[in-house]
């Protein structure tokens, strides 16, 4: 019997499988690099011993140091998790090496399956449909639409879309790099592209007694860029006829490899029913969830107990299927500024009652840009589909995450859109419905706006060392209107907007100096017959990340509204580009408070481009004196495990780079500047995209 474990991971599948240890009553030792030091994973579990470093190199992927972990904390058994050395055979054979009980399959069948090359010969000799690729195809008997994978890994990392010849060389560079990065082996190969496809993958569970069983299907349809943010059991498309047929070829493909735990068996579905092979993943699935609310069962808890030689439980021999789950992930990423990752602290994270919730954050988790971006799931179960899409809508709708931006706006929009809710998935879904703000959407959200500058106007005057219950900019007669001015979104790419108000005796409120026929009275609940009635409770002064309720009524509609106000300290001017979060029945909305007299040389030079993110610098497209045009790609960066290209803002000729290959930059910093050869109409901010 197992007796402490140690999760080789972190985030939120390292907090996942300690929840179970401990109900098991096993005991469990996480291991940190610096950076997750004070992370959630950490707090969870009964020990931690410190990787030092940040990167991934340095610490959850050194086989010496996680061994060394486990043998100085007395544990006897070791669980990867996902991601990381979940699929690394070395780190497997390691593990029993040392002495230590593997949670995880053999070694041979991870090796087996860590090839998606070898893994399709294989599959094409225990009779698993699988798709034309360049290991055995011709490019010509390939052909176009198709996809550059990387052989070795997934999550989409080393894989390009091809959709013409002249793309391919560089496509395939870029994945070979990609891969060589994320996975240390940069072999890739082609394989046909199965248009609006649909990603149904089974999860599979086998003992060390010879029994291996499927336990139901999964829909993996939604994603963006190859990786997967809505995921649901079972799948829409599938009935029982092809439930038994892509079932046995998943139990087959397990068998072929020898297989012993929890994996899961990916298939591409096509619109008449067909499906064909597209890899095995030699672990525990980040989606498990949505199997184990359909079926009952806890997969950590069997992967357990198959390490420990125990057969499989009648149940899982012969799982039920029990209404239907569905799962997203929260990312930090911004899907309105092509996913960029975001970075920083989360100040509130709550994610609903009535819904699973698998998790690596709370209030005051920092986000670094070293790991992957994901840092939550949201699971909700129904009788129906309908139901659970209801529930999950509800909680994503009431939830408040403030910090970093998050695409849960985006999971909010895919639930309700006609599409997904018809079960119409394919894994073109989000190119074709991309369910984010689309651009020149700048309407004012006025609700949001006033509620968001009374309640910092209320902060201001609680902050006042003189009359500080006289409201800001009070006079006896008609004066200057105040303002404030707010971005949507955020202070770099959303749209502005400027909410004044007059709080004298002829109160008065515009926003984008257009009229709002408004009553305010902060502190006093009053009830007079206007359009606008605002009330912001102010029963004690507010500390820096407070929250406030505040009463907002338009056109005789009453809203009641949750602000969080989280203050800019810096050179102490109060609440001078404070981050406010609006939380409403409608959902949340960030503001960030626009400096109104902003410190002078806090402005870029004209031509300036810098990092939209923190990340390290991959490679540079560029030399000084290179003439470069508007969109092109000038520094390539990495930041949570993925490339994103830094884009040329207008045309010009490279006048300074300031950094090089392999240097850790920052959000902001300038990477190089860019002459307009005489023009001066340049962008003060700088222009990365």
């Amino acid at each position: 019997m197992i007796q402490t474990m140690l999760i080789a991971n972190r985030g939120e599948i390292a907090c996942r499988i300690a929840r179970t240890c401990r109900r098991l009553g096993i005991r469990t030792v996480a291991v940190h690099s610096d950076a997750d030091a004070t992370a959630l994973h950490v707090r969870s579990c009964d020990i931690a011993v410190h990787l030092i470093g940040d990167a991934p190199a340095d610490t959850y992927l050194r086989i010496d140091l996680l061994i060394d972990a486990a043998r100085r904390s007395g544990a006897d058994a070791v669980h990867p998790g996902y991601g990381f050395l979940a699929e690394n055979a070395a780190f497997a054979d390691a593990v029993i090496e040392a002495g230590l009980v593997w949670i995880g399959p053999p070694a041979s069948a991870i090796d087996a399956m860590g090839s998606k090359v070898r893994a399709k010969a294989l599959m094409r000799e225990a009779g698993v449909p699988v798709l034309p690729d360049s290991s055995v195809e011709s490019l010509d008997e390939i052909g176009f639409p198709m996809l550059v994978k990387a052989s070795a890994g997934g999550g989409g990392r080393g894989m390009r879309l091809v959709r013409t010849a002249p793309e391919l060389e560089q496509a395939r560079a870029d994945a070979e790099r990609e891969a060589q990065s994320a996975f240390g082996d940069g072999t890739v190969f082609c394989e046909r592209y199965v248009e609006r496809g649909r990603h149904v993958e089974v999860q599979v569970l086998a003992d060390t007694h010879g029994t291996t069983v499927a336990l139901h299907e999964r829909e993996c349809s939604i994603q963006r860029r190859h990786q997967k943010i809505v995921e649901e059991a079972p799948s829409p498309a599938v009935d029982p006829a092809l439930r038994a047929r892509m079932c046995a070829a998943a139990v087959a493909a397990a068998e072929r490899v020898g297989y012993e735990g929890a994996g899961t068996v990916e298939f591409l579905l096509d619109a008449d029913g067909g499906f064909a092979f597209l890899e095995m993943n030699t672990r525990l699935q980040v989606e498990h969830p949505v199997t184990e609310a359909v079926t009952g069962l806890d997969l950590v808890e069997l992967q357990i107990s198959v390490a420990e030689g125990r057969p499989l439980p009648p149940e899982a021999v012969d799982p039920p299927l029990l209404g239907h789950a569905i799962e997203v992930r929260l990312t930090a990423e911004d899907p309105d500024a092509d996913y960029r990752p975001s970075t920083g602290t989360f100040h509130a994270v709550e994610l609903g009652e009535q819904v699973r919730v698998d998790t690596g954050i709370d209030a005051g988790s920092v986000i670094s840009p070293f790991y992957d971006s994901m840092v939550a799931k949201v699971i909700a179960h129904g009788t129906t589909r309908d139901d659970a899409i209801r529930r999950l809508a509800g909680a994503l709708r009431d939830a408040r995450v403030h910090g970093p931006t998050t695409n849960i706006a985006q999971l909010r929009r895919i639930l309700a859109h006609p599409e997904f809710v018809a079960g119409r998935l394919h894994t073109e879904f989000l190119d074709e419905h991309p369910c984010t703000t689309p651009p020149g959407s700048d309407t004012a959200p006025t609700v949001p706006l006033l509620a968001a500058a009374l309640t910092l106007q209320a902060r201001n005057r609680r902050a006042a060392t003189t009359l500080p219950g006289v409201p800001s900019g009070w006079r006896s007669n008609p004066a200057v209107e105040q303002f404030v001015e707010l971005a949507v979104g955020g202070a770099e790419h959303g749209s502005q907007h400027r909410v004044g108000y007059h709080l004298g005796r002829n109160r008065s409120f515009t926003i984008d100096h257009e009229p709002v026929a408004a009553e305010v009275d902060v502190g006093v609940d009053v009830d007079v017959d206007v359009d606008v009635d605002l009330h912001v409770d102010r029963a004690a002064p507010s500390p820096a990340h407070a929250r406030e309720r505040v009463t907002v009524v338009v056109d005789g509609v009453r809203h009641v509204l949750e602000v969080h106000v989280v203050s800019s300290t810096a050179g102490g001017r109060g609440t001078g580009g404070a981050t406010v979060y609006v939380d409403g029945p409608g959902g949340s909305v960030t503001l960030h408070e626009m400096e109104r007299f902003p410190l002078p040389g806090s402005t870029l030079a004209a031509g300036s481009l810098v990092a939209p993110m923190p990340g390290a610098i991959v490679r540079l497209h560029v030399s000084v004196g290179d003439h470069v045009a508007a969109g092109q790609p000038l520094v390539a960066l990495e930041a949570m495990k993925m490339e994103h290209q830094v884009h040329a803002p207008a045309d010009g000729i490279v006048a300074e780079i300031l950094v090089a290959a392999g240097e850790q930059v920052d959000s902001g910093q300038v990477l190089l500047t860019i002459d307009d050869t005489g023009d001066d109409t340049g962008d003060e901010h700088g222009g990365a995209t």
